[in-house]
């Protein structure tokens, strides 16, 4: 389980400790589900066996919870999000001396694993899955058990019966509304509430943040000539949200796919899927809903549109379930992804393709690529950790992937002057072309900068973002903006 530092003050039950503590373990002690977590392991450990759930599910509840418990180790046990506070509590009270139930309609299998990362429980109250024990089931259920009465955690609006009938209550769940309706029906007397979702977790889940990388779908709006065209100005931004809200719809899917692999990472644990307060269910939900929103909009856009965002993401598919795994062939690929925004600014615009502008930004976004990977290196190094999670990077990379960086980034450069030199100042397009050796200066100077950085280990994580919030950066990025509006008057 994730280690967190204690609260520095953690509250006593002044109830009898005659008392058992019943901890409800879905969205409670664990802050995530089980089967829809076991569901998941299934898809991606033995997806082939995915198609007997019908069978399962024909014998019983009970068979589908047992067949799916098997595929749940207690590796995967431990990288549950967990409720931390609500573990401290528990622990305390078991140390005073009560006894600690774990209540759950799961397998009997997973329980046990469960008991075996939390020490403290001393019993588990498995409860059948066939009579759909929850609500006034699950209450009279623990009635029977415990006649001389107990304190019960939950977290769920069903809870509210089995607090009914509880001797006090504590509350481990997100909604303010159902602590008050809990506190109408029994003396809650904790309360250790999980982080709620909110658009806060939906703006991190989906990376609205990252829709700024999206903006390159206007550079060939503008440099083909087509600025003061308004249907081209509006068929860009179409392209633009398609783009924005499938990639959104992809960095979620990867997110999922990278679940148990984050939640050993030292930043990505804290992503709204890996901490648990954006559910699974709810995540396969927004991951089918943008996807068709993305193609419904690219459709408004053109056949060439629809074109390039399928490739797009037939790649970004790729790379997820396989590639991120292959070093350089990973980095190649999210290059390759950033350079289509380019082509799909191309596509629904219809200017001519250029290989100086496609050559340029694939060596640029592969420097990019491969700063992050550097990063990660250096601070797995300084976490004495092999390899990085979820990647094929190990510590002795670290010289290799900044080398290639760094030769990359040179090459963008490279290409710029060249591109200047045989192509910008020749044929006239510019008014002052000599401004544009301000870019290129700006560009080496930017780059540079953020494999200083990343060398050593003060950047964090992703360039893209970072340059959003750094203010050189964005002093670059208007200095060249700057210097490109000269340069073409």
């Amino acid at each position: 389980m994730a280690v967190d530092s204690q609260p520095p003050e953690i509250p006593r039950l002044e109830f009898d400790l005659v008392l058992p503590l019943l901890l409800d373990l879905d969205r409670t002690l664990i802050t995530t589900d089980m089967l829809h977590e076991a569901l998941f392991l299934l898809f991606r450990r033995e997806w082939s066996t995915v198609w007997y759930i019908p069978v399962w599910t024909a014998n019983g509840r009970a068979v589908v919870r047992e067949k799916l418990a098997e595929i749940i180790t207690p590796n995967d046990v431990a990288r549950f999000p967990i409720n931390v506070t609500l573990r401290n509590f528990a622990e305390s009270e078991a140390l005073r001396g009560r006894e600690i139930v774990l209540v759950t309609a799961a397998d009997r299998n997973i329980a046990e694993k469960i008991r075996e990362s939390f020490p403290f429980i001393s019993e588990i109250i498995v409860l059948d899955s066939e009579l759909n024990m929850r609500g006034r089931a699950k209450a009279e259920e623990l009635r029977r058990l415990y006649p001389n009465g107990f304190i019960y955690a939950g977290a769920s609006c069903y809870d509210i019966h089995v607090w009914r009938h509880a001797s006090a209550g504590v509350f481990a769940g997100a909604s303010h509304r159902l602590l008050e309706k809990a506190r109408e029906v029994t003396d809650i007397v904790a309360s250790f509430p999980r982080m709620a979702f909110t658009f806060n977790g939906l703006r991190r889940g989906l990376r609205l943040h990252q829709w700024a990388k999206n903006a390159l779908v206007f550079v060939p709006l503008i440099l083909g000539g087509k600025a003061m065209e308004a249907i081209a100005w509006v068929r860009t931004f179409e392209a633009f949200f398609a783009l924005s809200i499938l990639a959104s719809a992809t960095y979620l899917l990867n997110d999922l796919w990278d679940l148990h692999e984050d939640r050993q990472h030292w930043s990505k644990k804290h992503r709204p899927l890996a901490s648990g307060e954006l559910s699974i269910s709810l995540s396969v939900l927004l991951i089918i809903s943008c996807g068709t929103m993305a193609f419904g909009l690219a459709r408004m856009a053109g056949n060439g549109c629809v074109a390039v965002l399928a490739l797009y993401l037939f790649l970004s598919l790729l790379y997820s379930f396989r590639l991120k795994r292959e070093p350089v062939i990973d980095v190649a690929l999210l290059a390759t992804l950033f350079t289509m925004r380019l082509i799909l600014g191309i596509a629904v615009n219809d200017v001519p393709f250029s290989p100086w502008l496609t050559a340029f930004s694939m060596f640029i976004f592969l420097s990019l690529s491969l700063a992050k990977r550097q990063n990660e290196i250096v601070k797995m190094i300084a976490r004495s950790a092999d390899e990085v999670p979820g990647r094929g990077y190990k510590g002795i990379d670290a010289p290799f992937v900044l080398a290639t960086g760094v030769a990359s980034m040179m090459a963008a450069v490279l290409i710029m002057v060249i591109y200047l030199i045989e192509d910008a100042f020749p044929k006239g397009f510019y008014g002052h072309p000599d401004f544009l050796w301000g870019i290129a200066a700006i560009i080496f100077l930017w780059l540079a900068r953020i494999w200083l950085l990343s060398h050593r280990g003060q950047l964090h994580d992703d360039p893209v973002a970072f340059a959003l919030k750094d203010r050189l950066s964005l002093f670059y990025a208007g200095a060249m903006g700057v210097i490109f509006m000269i340069a073409v008057r």
